[in-house]
């Protein structure tokens, strides 16, 4: 589907590779801090692994939306449903293409996506409780504080935080499953 000179399409297996490094790109790293999404200061290490995007790639109820901007890779989102709700997650913009628009978009077509498959009545996501621009950017969309705290998940394997006490919190977007906001 082609929407404003972006495309969007499913991602499959063999685009794992270049989802993990896309993902790590925006979140982690000094590439990162070429945008304005950057946890950078706040993680080390890496955010996913290929591995990890191929099984959630092929696993039941859940898909990557890719954004694309002629050839070129802009955005991803993870959409897993969970009951009657869509999770987002992983949810980034290429660090030099943030403030364009594109990660609007991609929400909004993810969101369409997960409404019209899986009739969901809501999507939500879990956002590091520092990111207030992040917050600010979710709240513009719809998308409203739960409240429900958590800590941040240790996985030493991969990332290590560079600050201590990192929680966590749910975020919600209710809606018809005809998209209309509740």
């Amino acid at each position: 589907m082609e929407t404003g000179g972006l495309t969007f399409r499913r991602a499959a297996v063999p685009d794992a590779a270049a989802l993990a490094d896309l993902i790590n790109s925006a979140y982690r790293g000094e590439t990162s801090r070429k945008g304005w999404t950057t946890e950078a200061d706040l993680l080390d290490g890496l955010r996913t692994t290929a591995q990890e995007i191929r099984q959630l790639i092929e696993g039941r109820d859940s898909f990557f939306l890719l954004c694309q901007r002629g050839a070129v890779l802009a955005g991803s989102v993870q959409v897993e449903k969970q009951g009657e709700q869509a999770y987002i997650g992983m949810f980034v913009v290429r660090p030099d293409m943030q403030g364009a628009g594109i990660g609007k978009r991609l929400l909004e077509e993810a969101e369409t996506q997960a409404r019209r498959e899986w009739g969901v009545t809501s999507c939500i996501m879990i956002v590091i409780t520092l990111r207030q621009e992040l917050i600010a950017f979710y709240e513009r969309r719809g998308y409203r504080r739960t409240g429900e705290l958590s800590e941040f998940p240790v996985n030493p394997a991969l990332w290590a935080p560079r600050v201590s006490g990192l929680e966590m919190e749910k975020m919600e977007k209710r809606c018809n499953p005809d998209g209309a906001h509740i």
